[in-house]
């Protein structure tokens, strides 16, 4: 039997949230376990949409995919939760609501450095950033908040996908959650 959780991936752009998130939910769906991706990008465009990227606009845009989150784990889903999610209150509150409602949470910090994402640079946002065509990027002139005792820490740089969404996996075994 599955017991259903939120699986919260914070990290910078381009850390690899999203590749771990997919290539675990493949794992998972193959097991038969339902499982949902709240992608952060996705999220924002859809339940987010005139949001913007004030620290105020990201609190909200977080407690949003948190609330969404928590909704499909009470109700028997694997929710995978690739987003930045930048603020350490913001994800604190997203942790209590689940603690509030008995849901399991787990944490995985995708702890890539700052030089590896903007090699990596999946969306271009760092080379924006670095043409003056952008402000606000989250790690470089906007803050980034490392979790202090993520339930998981993941670096990305030193291992491959497979064996980050493993480590994911590991953490959801050992506590029962698959």
């Amino acid at each position: 039997m599955t017991t259903a959780a939120t699986v919260w991936l914070t990290g910078l752009p381009s850390a690899g949230k999203t590749t771990i998130a997919h290539e675990l939910a493949a794992r998972l769906r193959a097991e038969g376990h339902r499982v949902e991706i709240l992608d952060g990008d996705e999220i924002r465009e859809a339940l987010s949409a005139g949001l913007g990227f004030s620290r105020a606009d990201r609190d909200t845009h977080v407690r949003r995919i948190g609330y969404v989150a928590e909704l499909l784990a009470r109700n028997g889903v694997l929710a995978l939760v690739p987003v930045i999610a930048p603020y350490a209150d913001s994800r604190e509150a997203v942790r209590k609501h689940h603690d509030s409602n008995r849901t399991p949470y787990v944490e995985a910090h995708v702890a890539t450095p700052l030089q590896v994402c903007s090699a990596r640079d999946v969306k271009g946002l760092y080379a924006k950033q670095a043409a003056g065509e952008l402000t606000g990027l989250t790690g470089v002139d906007d803050p980034y908040e490392e979790p202090a005792s993520p339930d998981l820490r993941i670096p990305s740089q030193h291992q491959s996908v497979q064996e980050s969404a493993a480590a994911v996996y590991a953490v959801l075994t050992e506590r029962g959650l698959l």
